[in-house]
């Protein structure tokens, strides 16, 4: 697995756990519907929730790109909805539904040094709710 790849999957295992500290339930990891996918489907007890997940490591070269939800443009929300739109259709849940962005901080990584999971540390993670919306 690749330097980014691993930091991805360690910031998305992160958010998860996140969740369910909040005390939402994973209905979900890394989901795929057609060509599009959710990092993670969570739900409480009135919302069914999308979430994208964005993880940054504090390197100098990442400052200048800014908040890792950023990312998160206007291709990227169009995917999310036709996405949540697919999953909606296919599964009727009986809750609202809602997309969401976690993203997930670490400290500086090289890339030369091997990120592995159970021993990198989030510095900070912050869930933006009703980020994407319909």
């Amino acid at each position: 697995m690749t330097y980014k790849a691993t930091l991805g999957a360690r910031g998305e295992e992160l958010a998860a756990r996140f969740l369910k500290n909040a005390g939402y339930s994973i209905k979900a990891r890394n989901f795929r519907i057609f060509r599009d996918e959710f990092d993670i489907i969570a739900e409480d007890e009135k919302y069914i929730v999308f979430v994208e997940v964005k993880t940054r490591a504090q390197t100098e070269s990442n400052k200048r790109f800014g908040r890792p939800c950023l990312a998160v443009n206007y291709e990227k929300k169009k995917k999310l909805l036709r996405a949540a739109e697919a999953y909606l259709r296919r599964y009727k849940p009986n809750k609202q539904p809602r997309i969401d962005i976690i993203e997930v901080y670490f400290p500086p990584i090289r890339e030369e040094n091997p990120v592995t999971p159970e021993d990198t540390p989030a510095l900070d993670i912050k869930h933006l709710r009703n980020a994407v919306h319909y």
